[in-house]
């Protein structure tokens, strides 16, 4: 599904409703949670979420998935390239379709999808990373960018006038809260996925930081769960609570048929660091993931929330 595709003048592309159900498909398969939070949205933005998935999806295999390890510099260059004729309104492969198709309806800068395949660069050459100013640079171009990437789609409401408290909303467009809460998300992911990617070679979390709360590279991958280990996973659930608190403050300017399901998703991912928690802060033999019926049970407050924050 994800190599790179080579222009073809032999065949005929999918068709546009074809493809963004191609999308549909991969977003159902591969992002549950992601997933589930799109289908509160109208039919049109829904499918334009999932084409921009699909892509992200695609760029992060490149470097992360089954054929990473025959990914060089070459190959994001040409992915980059594909990227450019996406842009131009000329797909190469079935899945460009949605995203072409996308860009039509909701015009938007190429620059963030530039910038999350600079991120994957990042991993082609690094495994560590020393401190968070590192780190944030790096979840900004794999994750604060699909903020900037979605926040055409989610649309966003003029007419909301700040309340008296609200003194944040100096901007009309809550552009810093969208790339807080794909920041949010990533730390997220780097918690939840400390254990697999222990087992790629690759530590996310800051050096400095384990060296602060006395826990070793060693410790890592072996797995140790001590008192240092919770401490660690203490500071940095914290600060990624930070960031999904930050992106909150953002929600309010969105378009009302936005707010909902931008509330459900925050809701929802957030909710994984609550079972890291539960989980005694074991990552590496157990995965962090949010139970069906507690998903469910977050949808109605979501709601609450998108009407009355």
């Amino acid at each position: 599904m994800l190599q790179l595709s080579k222009p073809s003048r032999m065949r005929t592309l999918a068709s546009r409703s074809d493809s963004y159900e191609f999308c549909r498909q991969i977003t159902a398969k591969y992002s549950k949670t992601f997933y589930l939070g799109s289908l509160l949205m109208p039919e049109e933005k829904r499918r334009a979420i999932w084409a921009i998935y699909v892509w992200c999806r695609r760029t992060d295999e490149l470097v992360d998935g089954p054929q990473c390890a025959s990914t060089t510099p070459e190959t994001l260059a040409q992915w980059e390239q594909q990227l450019e004729s996406i842009f131009a309104g000329q797909p190469i492969d079935d899945l460009d379709v949605a995203l072409v198709d996308t860009l039509q309806r909701f015009p938007m800068e190429i620059q963030p999808f530039r910038d999350m395949i600079a991120g994957q660069r990042m991993d082609l050459y690094r495994s560590r990373y020393e401190t968070f100013e590192e780190l944030s640079l790096y979840c900004y171009r794999v994750a604060g960018t699909v903020g900037l990437m979605s926040s055409p789609v989610l649309g966003f409401d003029t007419s909301c006038s700040p309340a008296p408290w609200d003194h944040y909303l100096e901007e009309d467009e809550p552009v810093a809260e969208a790339i807080a809460l794909g920041i949010a998300k990533q730390l997220t992911n780097i918690l939840r996925d400390v254990g697999e990617d222990a087992r790629r070679g690759r530590i996310y979390l800051p050096l400095e930081e384990l060296a602060l709360f006395n826990y070793t590279e060693k410790d890592l991958f072996n797995g140790v769960v001590n008192e240092s280990w919770r401490e660690l996973m203490r500071f940095q659930i914290h600060r990624a609570r930070k960031y999904y608190y930050q992106a909150e403050r953002g929600i309010r300017g969105l378009s009302r048929d936005s707010r909902w399901p931008v509330w459900a998703s925050l809701m929802l991912y957030r909710g994984i660091l609550d079972v890291i928690e539960y989980n005694q802060y074991d990552v590496f033999s157990q995965r962090a993931y949010v139970p069906r019926a507690r998903q469910l049970l977050y949808l109605p407050v979501a709601w609450l929330r998108a009407q009355a924050l």
